[in-house]
């Protein structure tokens, strides 16, 4: 069992048996003698429960069970009753408190109360969090594009990771979007309502980390190429993590870490702590088919940016595309894009003269050239890239006289 109880009790050596009893049980206890400091912990996040003596002086159990159910009527409220107090607990139990209990309690009694309060309240608050993450929708599936299992395998891949606790590493090579994976992933976890900051590793100084993990408390730091970080920031970094940092942290690189470290340039106990949950980005080079997907929408935010029309995007300019390796990966398609929507792109423009099955044929034909770049020549690898039989990806080579070693290194 785990929790938090805030118990609120003006007799101090009752408070001090019952503290002692609940953190005995493994559980932490927030001590108040009034309602006035019980107050300030009696909020619509707090992911405890109230344990509260039925007679307090000034501000009674009723007045603290009638100011939780106005801020939180989930909150569940055990009220603890003195001999003959058992007809007001009754009262109490039919305005909303969860159970409540004759004093003086023996400790199982009390905690067995208290452990399925817990379970209510952890219940409860699960289901807001899916409940919120149904509302706000999929970050994941309206961030991340792509038709490709490789695609499909991130989009899960961040689900996955935006759930669990700790730290992550987002490695990729330039342009291929490194700090919108972060973002949706903090999107994607119950941060989300929390600070979503983003700082460069370059530079940065104790001072500023020390500044960001503040400013972030309870949501998400994003520190681009953490490779960057100076010697001194990234001991601090490691250290401020082993004690709990109050912002979860993400980093992203475009540099190989095991390398970096290994060469003595990055923090050895940063780079374990990094490495327990990584994703990777896969470059356009991998997904070619995906090519097109990304290059409509961005052509169709290029325009609304521009004021102007989306120009046809035909096949043949789909299959040019595709035929070119992209190292600048995402960022460069945008910006081909953005050239396409000005009228100053080098992509081909429609042919009067192709027939739908033409211009089809020349996709495919880029395809297999793109998946023969990746194998490195290798028939067998494309072929089972493309998901096709050897036999009908030879045929089809055949077809487009292509040689599969002219692609070998």
């Amino acid at each position: 069992m785990s929790g938090t109880v805030l118990l609120v009790d003006d007799d101090a050596a009752v408070r001090e048996a019952l503290a002692q009893t609940i953190e005995l049980a493994g559980l932490d206890c927030i001590a108040a003698g009034s309602f006035v400091v019980a107050s300030d912990h009696i909020t619509p996040a707090f992911d405890g429960i109230i344990v509260s003596d039925i007679r307090i002086p000034g501000r009674d159990g009723f007045h603290l069970l009638s100011h939780v159910r106005a801020i939180d009527p989930d909150l569940p409220v055990v009220l603890l009753t003195g001999e003959g107090d058992i007809p007001m607990a009754v009262k109490a139990m039919g305005e909303g408190a969860f159970d409540f209990l004759e004093k003086p309690c023996a400790a199982k009694a009390l905690l067995a109360v208290v452990e399925r309060a817990l379970k209510t309240r952890t219940l409860v608050l699960e289901n807001r969090e899916l409940r919120q993450m149904v509302e706000s929708g999929d970050p994941a599936a309206r961030m991340i594009f792509g038709v490709s299992d490789l695609a499909e395998d991130l989009r899960a891949h961040v689900r996955r990771v935006a759930q669990a606790q700790g730290e992550v590493l987002i490695s990729g090579a330039q342009g291929s979007g490194i700090s919108k994976i972060a973002e949706v992933i903090h999107l994607s976890s119950t941060r989300s309502k929390r600070p979503f900051l983003k700082r460069a590793g370059s530079g940065m100084e104790l001072g500023a980390l020390s500044g960001a993990l503040v400013e972030g408390a309870g949501g998400s730091l994003f520190i681009d190429e953490i490779t960057m970080l100076p010697a001194q920031t990234q001991l601090a970094l490691a250290e401020r993590l082993e004690d709990g940092a109050s912002a979860r942290l993400i980093a992203g690189s475009t540099r190989d870490l095991d390398r970096e470290m290994e060469a003595g340039r990055f923090n050895t106990d940063l780079f374990y702590r990094l490495t327990v949950m990584p994703v990777r980005v896969p470059a356009l080079a991998e997904r070619p088919e995906d090519i097109p997907v990304l290059f409509r929408r961005y052509v169709a935010q290029a325009a609304e940016q521009s004021g102007q029309s989306a120009p046809d995007i035909t096949p043949q300019i789909e299959a040019g595309l595709m035929a070119r390796d992209w190292p600048g990966n995402a960022r460069a398609l945008m910006t081909e894009a953005m050239r396409f929507v000005m009228g100053v792109s080098d992509a081909p423009r429609m042919d009067a003269g192709l027939g739908l099955a033409e211009q089809l044929a020349q996709v495919e034909q880029s395809l297999i050239e793109s998946a023969l770049r990746r194998a490195g020549g290798q028939a067998s690898g494309a072929a089972k890239a493309l998901k096709l039989p050897r036999k009908t990806f030879y045929d089809k080579c055949a077809r487009y006289g292509i040689k599969p070693e002219d692609y070998r290194a």
